[in-house]
Parts: C-alpha cells; sequence; structure tokens
C-alpha cells in the first residue's frame, strides 16, 4: 500500500549540497552596485526642465524584503523580472493618475499589431486634426500627411508625443475611444488588477488610473513579449520635422537604464518607468508622485542601484537536476530519481541562500511501473518573507514492475520478516 509522507529537508540549500542530499546548487553570482508648444505643464508634460524641489521622503517609507527604505516617491514598485519578486514596494495597487506612463500601454497594442502583421514599420498612417491640435508633449506631426509607424513610436516613446498617440490609435482602431476600448480589454489579460484607461496620451481624465504594480507589470510584458522592439526605449533622440528632441528618462540619457518612460501631471507628480540589465539579471522600476524632474532622476538612479546592490538570482536547481531518490514497491531497482523539470531561480537577499528550506511531496514507495517523465511529486522551496516555490518532480527513468515470480517472493519476505 502506498503511504502519502511529506519529508521535510529542514536546512539550508548549500549544506544540503555539501552532505549530498540533493544535487548541488549552483553558487549565484554577487551583482556590483554601480520646450515644447503646448499646454502648460501643469496639465499634462514630460518637461525635464523646472525648479528642484526639496526631496524628502513622502510619507512612510516603502516595505522591502531586507527592512523599510525611505523614498520621495508617493507610490512605487521594483519588480525583479526574471522570477517577478517584488523587491520592494509603497502604496503599490493605490490608484494613481499614470500621466504618460500610459504610453507604455499604447505602446504595448501598437507591438502587438506589429508583430501579428496588422501593421507595419514602414506603413504610413494620416494625421487627423485632433492629432495635430493635440497639447502637451508633442513630436510636431503635420496636418494632413501621413507619417510612418516607425518613426511615430520613436515620437511616443522618446520625445513623448500625444500627437503621436492619437495617430497610431486612430490609424490602428479607427478613433481613439476604440483604441481606448482595446487598451483596456488587453490590459486585462497581461495581469493589470488596478488600471482604467480614458486615453491613449495619459492626459488628465476622469476615471483615468493606474497603480505603480500595474505600471511595473506592463513594463515587465513589453520586455518579454516583444524584445524585437523593446530597443525604441533604450533611443537617446529623435528628429522629426526639422525639430531635433532628446529621450526624457534621465536614467536612459545616462546608460544607466536601457527604458522605459517618464510623465507628469499637477496631480501625480513626476513618473519614472526604469529597467536595466546587469550581467543578466534585469529589474523594473516603477516611481510616481516625485516633486520634481530632478528629484525623479535622482530618486530613479538610486533606487535602481539600491536593487543591484542588495539582491542576487540564485540558481538553485537546474532543469534535470536529481533532487531526490525515490523507493520503489516491487519494480526492478528499488529507487527511481525525482527530476527537477525546470530551472529553479529564486531572487534573493545578499547572504540568504543558506536559509532556504526545501521540501519534497511525493508517494512513498512509488508502485512499480514507473515511465521515465511520470510525474511524482513536488519540489517545495521556502523562505522566510518570500512567496513559496513549487514545482513538478518527475521520474528520471523507467522502472519496470517485477516478473509474477519476483513479486510474490517479495512480498512473501516482507510477510516473513514480520513474524
Amino acid at each position: 500500500m502506498n503511504v502519502q509522507t511529506r519529508r521535510f529537508l529542514l536546512a539550508g540549500t548549500a549544506l544540503l549540497a555539501a552532505t549530498g542530499s540533493l544535487a548541488a546548487v549552483a553558487a549565484p553570482r554577487r551583482r556590483h552596485a554601480h520646450g515644447a508648444e503646448g499646454a502648460p505643464a501643469a496639465a499634462q508634460s514630460d518637461d525635464e526642465s523646472g525648479p528642484d524641489q526639496a526631496a524628502a521622503p513622502a510619507g512612510p517609507p516603502a516595505a522591502s524584503l531586507i527592512g523599510p527604505v525611505d523614498t520621495v516617491a508617493r507610490w512605487a514598485c521594483i519588480v525583479d523580472v526574471t522570477t517577478g519578486t517584488v523587491l520592494l514596494e509603497k502604496a503599490a495597487d493605490e490608484r494613481m493618475p499614470p500621466s504618460s506612463l500610459t504610453k507604455m500601454m499604447t505602446a504595448y497594442i501598437v507591438f502587438s499589431m506589429l508583430k501579428s502583421g496588422r501593421l507595419k514599420l514602414d506603413q504610413a498612417l494620416p494625421v487627423s486634426e485632433k492629432a495635430w491640435r493635440m497639447q502637451g508633449s508633442k513630436m510636431f506631426v503635420p496636418l494632413g500627411e501621413s507619417i510612418p509607424v516607425q518613426d511615430l513610436i520613436q515620437g511616443m516613446v522618446i520625445q513623448s508625443g500625444n500627437d503621436a498617440c492619437i495617430v497610431l490609435a486612430e490609424g490602428i482602431s479607427g478613433s481613439e475611444e476604440q483604441f481606448v476600448a482595446q487598451m483596456n480589454e488587453v490590459g486585462g489579460k497581461i495581469g493589470l488588477v488596478n488600471s482604467h484607461f480614458v486615453n491613449a496620451t495619459g492626459w488628465p481624465g476622469d476615471n483615468h488610473y493606474m497603480c505603480a504594480r500595474d505600471v511595473a507589470t506592463v513594463a515587465v510584458r513589453l520586455i518579454r513579449d516583444f524584445p524585437e522592439y523593446y530597443h525604441f526605449f533604450s533611443e537617446k533622440d529623435f528628429r522629426f520635422n526639422k525639430i531635433s528632441q532628446g529621450n526624457r528618462n534621465v536614467l536612459v540619457d545616462k546608460g544607466l537604464a536601457d527604458g522605459l518612460k517618464t510623465g507628469h501631471t499637477d496631480a501625480g507628480g513626476f513618473g519614472l518607468c526604469a529597467s536595466a540589465d546587469r550581467g543578466g539579471n534585469r529589474v523594473v522600476l516603477a516611481l510616481n508622485g516625485m516633486p520634481s524632474s530632478n528629484a525623479r532622476a535622482h530618486e530613479g538612479e538610486r533606487l535602481l542601484e539600491w536593487a543591484f546592490a542588495n539582491f542576487e538570482n540564485a540558481t538553485l536547481f537546474r532543469k534535470g537536476d536529481v533532487v531526490e531518490q525515490a523507493s520503489v514497491w516491487l519494480g526492478t531497482q528499488p529507487t527511481v530519481p525525482l527530476v527537477a523539470t525546470r530551472d529553479v531561480v529564486m531572487t534573493l537577499p545578499h547572504g540568504w541562500r543558506t536559509r532556504v528550506h526545501v521540501g519534497v511531496d511525493y508517494q512513498a514507495p512509488v508502485a512499480a511501473p514507473v515511465v521515465a517523465g511520470q510525474v511524482l511529486g513536488d519540489l517545495v522551496l521556502t523562505n522566510p518573507g518570500l512567496p513559496d516555490i513549487r514545482m513538478q518532480l518527475v521520474a528520471g527513468q523507467s522502472v519496470p514492475r517485477l516478473g509474477l515470480l519476483a513479486r510474490a517472493s517479495t512480498v512473501l519476505g516482507q510477510k516473513l520478516s514480520r513474524h
């Protein structure tokens, strides 16, 4: 009879590797820290100029895996892209005016159209009067002309052109209103839980909001889903209609980040979503509600460096590693290896790797016959303060059942041993 067992291997993974109880744990690598025409900035702008205000912490500190962190941002969320681990958050689920951070969702729809073949980079879209008259940040599209999609994307993500967004929205969906309906529909599908859009630009509007966690989610999805188009966010300048403008993201301009977007409104303050990769370790940070463009630049740089200086990605198991040997009932061999089905990576504060507890859930003994690849149990990784990780374990090889005589002999021998 199979007996349900739960075996907790309550030891750090480094100790388990040393004693041979589990497959060797790969040692993690330590990361080393390192004016336009339009409406006034009070309405909506990504202008990098303006007075520098005192950068005092805004409200209570942010929560992180290693304790509270003061920040001038009113809303914040920092995420490791590889594992999805939230490194820091502050009012991350609270609704906020997203300003031009909205354009990341607009870009997501545009990139989706490109990837599906429904839109081409060299396809020209007409400029309507609505787009031409649009205020705030602009790329200065000429009325009545048609602009290539590639130029419009650059105008949208580099110059933060509201006019470019309108041209793209109307060209894709027929009207901005229909495009916005698509933004809301797709937003729900990609995991946005506290966002609602009423325009494609981020222009202030009733019932137009996002939360910092959703901003980070859009960034992660842009990076994962459209690597072939992500380069637009890292371009430092763009010239259109005889007007040259630089990327409004200071971290991109300084080479500290390779994307994504800035924004500003009176109600939302100064916002920033940025991402950087250091040695294969990528982080996304979403900040909003800062008092000035200078505070935004300084805080973005400080928290990006904080993330890389304090956390590492540890590969605890590789796909195919033998995690445990499970006993087999009436098999041609006494055990079968339980094998990892994928790489298991955890984002950990430096020095926490030995605190990871490893558990294995499976039926013991495993009844023969066993087929290679058969799901036999689960690996459970726990660490205080971090979400648990579960992964299926499969048989690393097939184990045939013993022949009739051998089975009878085994059963008889076990019965005799009990008496």
